[in-house]
């Protein structure tokens, strides 16, 4: 199979048949053999409704469907999971991802062996208290991942199908998979300029609370990637660092009253600055070692990706 194309989608019951019958044009034109995988993540209309009869008309319109609204991350990894084509597409059910995009996309990854495109909606036709707070944080996460795209949060996006198979998207993840993959060891990350459609059924399902949300997510993903295998590396540096910064302050208030000044040093702020930063550090120095034992005691401990085997 050539492409799998991955749609979660919560009440989107308007936009679903005019989606899918895009899709089958733009496949049929394309000569592409595909499927695509619907993940309804909770909806309460009649989007699974709409998903079954697509289904009964074309057996390559598959549904998934999930007790309760989970987010789209969890609908994503579901959709990874069970998908087949050598080339994975993602995109958005409110039409407003063109699927007239993914030749081009397929061909990225098939002729030009990048692991990963992302989609950049250059000219978007969303509310600036959308794109202002968006734009800030792809910079961010441009800067601090050093992958340099403009747009992480595009729904469209093709991957090679072991890029899907090797992440877990899980929480609110979804905006970073172009930096789980990276730390997966899939560093050919591509970027196409594409076109973004007005919203033309519905109401957008995200709301402001992604701006804090993002920032917490964007932390996590950079602390798991980088320290989730050696902690200690990350709370016991820090802690070290501290507490010898505090005891080389008190050290130097004990000798400043043995030989300068005969007040007590405990009545010095100095002292008190020491004192905290010794805690400080003592803190986290034990916050690293039980991070360290609850790291070397998990059930993937271990979890590495093999890409090759000679002569085994």
């Amino acid at each position: 199979m050539d492409i799998s194309v991955i749609v979660p989608l919560l009440n989107e019951e308007e936009s679903l048949p005019e989606l899918v019958a895009w899709i089958g044009r733009v496949m049929a034109a394309n000569q592409f053999g595909y499927e695509v995988i619907l993940v309804d993540d909770g909806s309460t209309d009649s989007s699974w409704s709409v998903i079954e009869s697509l289904h009964e008309q074309n057996d390559c319109i598959k549904g998934i469907r999930f007790q309760r609204n989970y987010g789209k991350s969890a609908a994503l990894n579901e959709g990874f999971r069970s998908c087949k084509g050598s080339v994975v597409i993602t995109m958005d059910a409110d039409l407003q991802d063109s699927p007239d995009e993914i030749p081009a996309l397929y061909q990225m990854i098939t002729n030009d062996g990048y692991d990963l495109v992302s989609g950049w909606k250059k000219l978007r036709h969303d509310p600036l208290s959308k794109t202002l707070p968006s734009r800030f944080f792809n910079w961010v996460t441009s800067k601090v991942s050093k992958i340099e795209l403009h747009d992480f949060n595009c729904g469209l996006k093709a991957y090679q199908n072991r890029v899907v198979k090797s992440i877990e998207v899980y929480g609110e993840m979804h905006r970073y998979i172009p930096l789980i993959a990276k730390w997966s060891g899939f560093k050919k990350i591509g970027e196409k300029v594409v076109q973004h459609h007005a919203r033309k059924y519905g109401v957008s399902k995200f709301g402001v609370g992604r701006l804090i949300t993002g920032g917490l997510d964007l932390a996590s993903i950079l602390f798991v990637g980088k320290y989730g295998k050696r902690p200690m590396h990350l709370f016991g540096t820090w802690g070290m660092s501290f507490f010898i910064i505090g005891f080389l302050v008190s050290f130097y208030l004990l000798l400043s009253k043995i030989f300068f000044d005969r007040t007590g040093f405990t009545q010095r702020p100095l002292f008190f600055v020491a004192l905290v930063a010794m805690v400080i550090g003592t803190q986290l120095f034990v916050t690293g070692f039980l991070a360290e034992l609850i790291s070397r005691n998990a059930p993937n401990r271990n979890a590495y990706l093999v890409e090759k085997r000679a002569g085994l």
